[in-house]
């Protein structure tokens, strides 16, 4: 009679052969990838610091990372990938062409750039993707985001997933205002915002916005209030002669009305003018200054503190129309 051992042991041995196969395909990455199952984004590495260009960089883990700067095209790459110097590696990041509004999710998997002022580099599929011209460096946004499994898992397998939609024109306009200096070679985007949201000079809360600081509270402009005139020192009695002519038959009417009665008469109401600074609109109003900036993102507007709330405000407009 054979023992217990004896005969389980084929199927032992079949179970294992089958674990082994199994974890196997779940990890077989196609050339170029290294590995595609959710275990390849883990641990997220950051290094030591080091030195590019004589100033020194340090990775940190920042989960809110959200800047805007210059991408350059790597000359090789696998899949929608990318190359940064201090988010973890990987990381998950939302890329922005500041000339189009296209947003594309990309996987940053390696350092760099190691040289050059650029903020990230992209992969040729990544590139070509996000639809930039080849041979220069063109401005962008770079927003770490946290995306669903599915879409991580087509970026580690090497395929791209669908587009974000498109950003408003009116935040374009404020990205590309707090982009640094273009280098060399580089395109710098010229969004043209809508002509009812142009103002010739940014002040305010605006102008703190693109600056990057807090906005501070605003008065409300003060409407212009047209200066009275001054009034005659006094005012003459009618002429009983003149009155006494123009009552006769056939009397013409005197060209003119005395200085005096003139004076008298209502000024024409001036026409209606904006007021310095221009006109904003508040579009909402939060109790935490987070929601309030996330709204302003999507407007494309400004956050003024009033008390105990955060205004989301855009403009400034130059007439109430």
């Amino acid at each position: 009679m054979r023992s217990a051992v004896s005969r389980i042991a084929p199927f032992l041995a079949a179970t294992a052969l089958l674990a082994w196969s199994g974890g196997a395909l779940a990890n077989d990455a196609p050339p170029g990838v290294a590995g595609i199952g959710p275990e390849a984004d883990y641990p997220r590495i950051l290094g030591d610091p080091f030195v590019i260009d004589g100033k020194t960089y340090t990775p940190v883990d920042t989960m809110n990372y959200d800047e805007v700067g210059y991408a350059a095209a790597q000359a090789e790459g696998s899949g929608i990938s990318g190359s940064h110097r201090t988010l973890p590696l990987p990381s998950y990041v939302e890329v922005t062409s500041l000339d189009s509004g296209r947003t594309i999710l990309v996987r940053l998997d390696s350092r760099g750039p190691m040289s050059g002022p650029a903020l990230v580099t992209l992969s040729p599929a990544a590139w070509s993707q996000l639809g930039l011209p080849q041979g220069v460096a063109v401005g962008v946004r770079v927003r770490r985001v946290n995306p669903p499994e599915a879409e991580r898992a087509l970026l580690r397998s090497g395929q791209r997933t669908p587009e974000r939609m498109e950003t408003p024109k009116g935040l374009l306009a404020v990205l590309v205002r707090k982009l640094p200096p273009a280098p060399a070679g580089a395109i710098r985007p010229g969004i043209e915002p809508a002509p009812e949201a142009t103002s010739p000079v940014l002040t305010g809360p605006v102008a703190a916005a693109v600056r990057g600081g807090t906005p501070a509270p605003q008065p409300a402009p003060a409407a212009k209030v047209p200066a009275p005139k001054e009034a005659p020192a006094s005012v003459a009695p009618p002429n009983p002669a003149a009155v006494a002519s123009s009552s006769r038959p056939g009397a013409s009417a005197p060209s003119a009305a005395p200085a005096a009665v003139q004076a008298q008469r209502p000024a024409t109401a001036p026409a209606t003018s904006a007021p310095a600074g221009g006109l904003f609109v508040q579009a909402a109003a939060f109790s935490t200054r987070e929601r309030a900036d996330g709204a302003a993102r999507k407007l494309g507007g400004s956050v003024t503190p009033a008390g105990r709330l955060f205004r989301v405000r855009v403009g400034p407009f130059a007439s109430a129309a």
